[in-house]
C-alpha cells in the first residue's frame, strides 16, 4: 500500500509478521480466524525516540501495523489478541480492497504478567477510501503527543479544537455509547407504544437524549 502517513524513512520497518507468531496468545478458534480472515500482517513503522528524535515520556514506542484482510471485517477479537501480546501502543490499519480503517488503544501493562497488556479503551475510525487522508501521525512535541493526537483524531476532534486528555475522551466515548444504547431501546419502546400521551412523553425524552449525544460529541 502507499505510504499513507508519509513518515520519515527512519521510522520505516516494512516487515511481514507471521500469523502464527501469536499462536501462544490464541485458542484453536482464534488461530483458525487468523488464517481465514487475514491475508497478511505487516509491521510498517516504529515511532520512537531513536527513529524520530522526539522525547519519550509515558510512551516509549508507538508501532504501526497494517492488516490486509481476506474480507471486509473489523476483526475486533484478533486485534485484541495482537494488542495484548505487544506492550507498546499500536496503530492498526485494516486494509481491504480500496478501503481502510484505523484503530488505536489506550492500554497498560498487566499487573502480574509483563508479557501481556490490558486494553483500557479502543478508538477507531469508520471505513474510508484509500485516497482519503483524514488521519495523520503528527511527529512533533513528544511521543506522548503523537499518541494522544491520533486518539483525538479517531475520536473526531479536529486540531483546531482545544486539547483534551485521553482519560476525558475515554469517559466521553463511554457515555456516548451508553446514551446511544438507551436511545435504541427508547426508539423500540416508542414503536410499540399505542397511547398518544405516553408516546409524546417518550419522544420528548428521545429528543433530549439525542441533544445530549450531539452536545457531548462536540466537547
Amino acid at each position: 500500500m502507499t505510504d499513507i502517513f508519509q513518515l520519515p524513512l527512519s521510522t520505516h520497518v516494512n516487515r511481514v509478521i507471521p500469523k502464527n507468531a501469536f499462536d501462544q496468545f490464541t485458542d484453536t478458534k482464534e488461530r483458525k480466524e487468523f488464517v481465514d480472515k487475514i491475508e497478511k500482517i505487516r509491521w510498517l513503522y516504529k515511532i520512537a525516540s531513536d527513529t524520530t528524535n522526539l522525547p519519550s515520556g509515558e510512551l516509549v514506542e508507538l508501532q504501526v501495523v497494517e492488516i490486509s484482510l481476506r474480507k471486509k471485517d473489523e476483526i475486533p477479537g484478533l486485534i485484541k489478541v495482537i494488542d495484548r501480546s505487544i506492550p507498546y501502543p499500536i496503530v492498526f490499519i485494516l486494509n481491504f480492497g480500496e478501503e481502510l480503517m484505523f484503530s488505536l488503544s489506550k492500554k497498560h501493562l498487566h499487573p502480574t504478567d509483563e508479557d501481556k497488556a490490558v486494553i483500557d479503551w479502543t478508538f477507531k475510525s469508520p471505513w474510508i477510501k484509500q485516497h482519503e487522508k483524514p488521519y495523520r501521525l503528527t511527529l512533533k512535541e513528544s511521543l506522548d503527543y503523537v499518541f494522544a493526537d491520533f486518539c483525538r483524531q479517531l475520536a473526531g476532534k479536529s486540531p483546531d479544537q482545544p486539547r483534551v486528555s485521553i482519560p476525558f475522551l475515554i469517559e466521553r466515548e463511554k457515555k456516548i455509547l451508553e446514551l446511544q444504547a438507551s436511545i435504541r431501546k427508547l426508539e423500540a419502546t416508542i414503536a410499540k407504544t399505542k397511547q398518544f400521551n405516553k408516546k409524546v412523553e417518550l419522544n420528548m425524552e428521545l429528543q433530549r437524549r439525542l441533544r445530549e449525544v450531539a452536545e457531548m460529541s462536540n466537547i
